[in-house]
């Protein structure tokens, strides 16, 4: 059992997108976008004019926004995913993604997120530059109908 005096902290995680290849597929720098909110509706009530009743109506996700290094389409599951989105116009939604936020040993989860029915809203390469030595950084960013958080 995890020791629960301490917060926990934010850079010991994995992604899973299950079905994808290679170990060196699902190491992302930066996961956002794991959020709900409850839309809501306002009814005036006939009669009562000191308040409004606001009811909730339905829940609203993300976009989960992954981050990583580029990978070429033949070391990556997801960029061959993301091409025949982008470029071939097929979209087909991944069943679901887990995002665990894991101990400091990375041996045990201590929390996790699964979203489902994920489908691509955009794919960004970042800055190419000659002037620097940085890494390429893809940004992935997908929607979602369903959050599930578990511990």
């Amino acid at each position: 059992m995890a020791d629960n005096s301490y917060q926990a902290v934010n850079f010991h995680f994995s992604v899973s997108l299950g079905t994808a290849s290679t170990d060196i597929d699902v190491r992302f720098q930066s996961v956002t976008g794991l959020d709900s909110t409850l839309e809501t509706e306002t009814i005036k009530e006939g009669g009562e004019n000191r308040f409004e009743h606001v009811i909730p109506v339905r829940r609203k996700y993300g976009p989960l926004i992954l981050k990583r290094g580029i990978l070429t389409p033949s070391a990556s599951g997801i960029t061959r995913w993301l091409q025949d989105v982008f470029e071939n116009e097929k979209i087909v939604p991944k069943r679901s993604v887990t995002i665990k936020l894991l101990n400091q040993d990375h041996t045990t989860s201590l929390m996790y997120w699964t979203i489902s029915n994920v489908w691509p809203r955009s794919w960004k390469i970042g800055e190419l530059n000659a002037e620097t030595g940085n890494i390429l950084i893809e940004t992935l960013e997908l929607n979602y109908n369903m959050l599930i958080v578990r511990s």
